[in-house]
């Protein structure tokens, strides 16, 4: 039976399970997703979420707590100004996981653990490809019009 077991040691020591809790969640916070196994995902989706609940009330209290877990005062800030607020309404939930199989290597499960509220970039793509058509074009029509021009 396994009562009372409170989180997945990782099989690390506790120095190094904090501290690679730590990274992890730094990284989380600042890409807004990341690739790891699934045993990893689990063990800093509890950590995350407890930072983003301490970080929907800014206070020095909690923003001193969070510095004391996370020591990039960057990503700090941006938990405090832009993550933090765009969870306001929700009670909890803040981080999804998404399988995507399993790791060749070692047969380990391998997910993506992400913020809920993330964006995928597909939209930039095509809006880039639209500037780079009208780009064309306005150079086609300026070099149309000095054609036109010389031959005056």
């Amino acid at each position: 039976m396994n009562h009372r077991i409170g989180f997945n040691p990782l099989q690390r020591m506790a120095a190094h399970r904090k501290a690679l809790h730590r990274n992890m969640v730094t990284s989380l916070f600042r890409h807004e997703r990341i690739r790891t196994t699934k045993a990893k995902a689990m063990a800093v989706k509890r950590t995350a979420e407890k930072l983003i609940t301490r970080a929907k009330l800014d206070t020095v209290h909690n923003r001193r707590i969070v510095s004391g877990r996370l020591f990039d005062e960057a990503i700090v800030a941006k938990l405090f100004t832009d993550i933090a607020p765009r969870m306001k309404e929700r009670p909890g939930g803040y981080t999804r996981v998404i399988k995507l199989g399993q790791r060749p290597g070692d047969a380990s499960e391998v997910v993506i653990l992400e913020l809920v509220d993330y964006k995928l970039d597909t939209g930039e793509a095509s809006d880039k490809k639209a500037k780079k058509e009208a780009k064309k074009e306005a150079r086609k029509k300026a070099a149309s019009q000095e054609d036109t021009e010389e031959n005056k």
